[in-house]
This record gives structure tokens, sequence and C-alpha cells, in this order.
């Protein structure tokens, strides 16, 4: 069974939790605990929401799970903002992060990561009545609404955007409605989810980046072990059909594949 906490786990237990014990490899420690310990953010779907149930699912949450399954452990999710997941897995609380999760180099320091397997275009997204943000390069003196620390916020950066700091995307589209942002940049399948779930929302796409994005999944330095075995799991995903079946099923199409 799969079990969902919340970030509490890393204050409130932490006098009485085991620490870990570094001279494993973080699969040996997994596979004696019976469990993989996966941060998510649980509000950003349709990677890992909650449904009309209250039960947490989305494309990234089965994507981990089928990995602790071929791991032969169960699934345990910790759900938090995007800057304590990392936190929690600095601290070892949380064993990996699976929550489309991209290359930097800055995440290169701390953690190894996973072979791709996504690959998306960046979006840019505005209010419908905007008709002066066509392209990327537009964006240069722009307010553009990010997360701080997201890849999506850096590139925003990157083509001269001043950031206004949101944590959701539906922030995002708050900002733009009322005029306290002019552009957001995220993953294509974020807005194509959130326009299919609100076909009425005032906002348009208006470019698409030549390059795609990968999710990876970081394992912290020095586990090439645990590295391996989710590799190992993914491309047993990849040739079965299971990773493109879980993408179909959550945007659409098949975004598993780098053609």
């Amino acid at each position: 069974m799969t079990l969902v906490l919340m970030l509490g786990l890393f204050t409130g237990c932490a006098s009485t939790s085991p620490q870990p014990d570094m001279d494993l490899d973080l699969l040996d420690e997994i596979l004696q605990r019976g469990t993989l310990i996966i941060g998510t953010e649980g509000t950003y779907s349709p990677n890992s929401y909650h449904d009309e149930s209250g039960t947490l699912v989305g494309f990234d949450v089965e994507v981990a799970q089928a990995v602790a399954a071929k791991l032969g452990v169960e699934a345990q999710f910790v759900e938090a903002e995007w800057d304590s997941l990392f936190a929690g897995m600095d601290a070892g609380w949380i064993d990996v992060v699976v929550n489309e999760v991209e290359y930097s180099e800055q995440r290169a320091q701390k953690y190894d990561f996973s072979q791709p397997y996504t690959y998306v275009h960046g979006a840019l997204l505005v209010a419908a009545d905007n008709a002066e943000i066509q392209s990327f390069d537009d964006l240069k003196g722009r307010r553009s609404a990010q997360n701080l620390t997201s890849s999506w916020g850096l590139q925003a950066e990157s083509y001269g955007a001043e950031l206004v700091s949101v944590d959701t995307l539906a922030q995002c589209i708050d900002l733009l409605n009322t005029g306290r942002a002019d552009a957001t940049l995220n993953a294509e399948t974020a807005f194509y989810d959130y326009l299919n779930q609100h076909p009425e929302a005032p906002v348009k796409i208006v470019a698409l980046s030549d390059s795609t994005t990968s999710s990876l999944i970081p394992v912290r330095k020095d586990n090439a072990k645990l590295l391996q075995a989710i590799n190992e799991a993914l491309d047993e995903m990849k040739s079965s059909g299971e990773l493109a079946a879980l993408s179909e099923k959550y945007f659409g199409s098949d975004i598993t594949n780098p053609q």
C-alpha cells in the first residue's frame, strides 16, 4: 500500500527516526527498510496531484510507484513545496524526488541523475488579450510569474525577464489575469492540462521552445547502486511500453520518446 506523508516527517519525527547509515549505498538502506521514500509536490497536475477522492495520483506518481515496485519495495510519498523536497533529500528524509525534476549545473553539484524519462517543450503563456508578447525574446524587461528556484524560472530570467515569485500554476494564472505578471514559462504539458480543465481561462500559449527538457530522478551522490537500479527500472518501463502508456494516460500523447 502506498503511504502519503506530509512535511512534518522532517521535523516532528527527527528525534526518534533512525538516521541513514552513510557507509551503505542508499539502495541497501531502501531494501532493508522495504520502502522507497519519494518526495513530490502533490499540487502539480497532471504530474503529481490529488483526485476528487483525495488520492495522490499523476504521471510522476505512477512512474515512482512503478520504479519502487521494480526495486521490490513499497512507494512511500512525502508531499511538500518544491524547495522543501530537495532540503528533505539533503537531510536524508527523502530518498528521491520524482516531480518533473530537470538537470541543472547547480543541482549536479549535489546529485547524480537518472536517464531521461520525458522530453517536453517549454511553453510561454500570456493573457488572452496580450498582443505584445509573441516569442521568448519578448520576455526581456517583462514580469514572468515563476518559482524562483525552478529551471523554468532560470530560463525566463535568461531571456531578460523580471521574476515574480509564485508556488503554483494557479497563482501564475491569477497574476496574468490581474496584470501583476506579463507571462509565465513552464512545461507545455502543465499548460495543456490546465487549459483542458479550464477551457474558459483567458490565457493563451504564444510560443513553444525548439528544444526539449527532460524529467530525471535525482539521487544523492555516491549512491551508484541506487542510480543503476533506477535506470534499469526505467529501461524496463520503456521496453515494455508501460512508460508510454502512462504518458498517454495523463498527457494524451507520448512524451517519453525523444523523436
